[in-house]
């Protein structure tokens, strides 16, 4: 009988400290949960560890942004005329003359360069003549076409800075307490090292490049 009295008179004291632990670690993860409540919308970080990131800002201003229309072309029986069709919106940076890289998929290091000697409508589309400056390769009867447009100047930030989020683009923006905002963005003409901006950003302002991933999953990781 005695053992069973000890067995009982255990048993509040075993529920005191359960209970005494779930509390404490409730008022923990409340203390979590008001840390991630309160986490600021910006990002910092020292001087010392964005020069160990190798983080860099470029500001936002109009630059010279230069396109380059891709596509397929067929060689003619000639062998030194390519002909391919491009959507409409593409044909509106391309002209006659216009330096053109080719190359058969089947061997990307044997590049041609050409130029475009002809651009006129052709049903929905727009047909394109190239002709090659040296003989096409011998068996290559396909080629991938990279035209090189006209540069139209844009306010613009490099690819780099912009992070996309679904059909959503963002960048994160240097504010004046050195912190670093997300930004959502609206873009325009995408550029070989440069994209529009049309709206989300004003000239002048300064974007994370190089480093942008890593202020992305520090925002993330703050639940901002």
């Amino acid at each position: 009988m005695a053992a069973d009295r000890r067995v009982y008179t255990a048993r509040p004291a075993l529920f005191l400290i359960a209970l005494a632990l779930t509390f404490v670690s409730s008022v923990q993860g409340q203390g979590v949960r008001d840390r991630i409540r309160k986490a600021p919308r910006a990002t910092s970080i020292t001087e010392a560890q964005a020069n160990e990131l190798t983080l860099t800002v470029t500001q936002v201003a109009v630059r010279p942004i230069q396109v380059w229309v891709r596509t397929a072309g067929v060689i003619d029986a000639g062998g030194t005329m390519l002909h391919a069709t491009i959507s409409k919106a593409d044909a509106a940076f391309v002209r006659a003359g216009q330096r053109v890289r080719a190359f058969p998929p089947e061997a990307r290091s044997s590049m041609y360069q050409a130029k475009v000697a002809s651009v006129a409508p052709k049903g929905d589309r727009v047909a394109v003549t190239v002709a090659l400056i040296a003989p096409a390769r011998q068996g290559s009867s396909r080629y991938v076409l990279e035209i090189v447009t006209e540069e139209v100047q844009k306010v613009s930030v490099p690819n780099e800075a912009i992070i996309e989020t679904g059909d959503r683009r963002v960048v994160y923006v240097k504010d004046a307490s050195e912190g670093y905002s997300r930004r959502e963005i609206q873009i325009g003409l995408q550029g070989e090292l440069f994209t529009e901006v049309t709206g989300g950003l004003k000239e002048g302002e300064q974007v994370v490049t190089f480093g942008s991933f890593f202020i992305d999953a520090d925002h993330k990781l703050k639940g901002s």
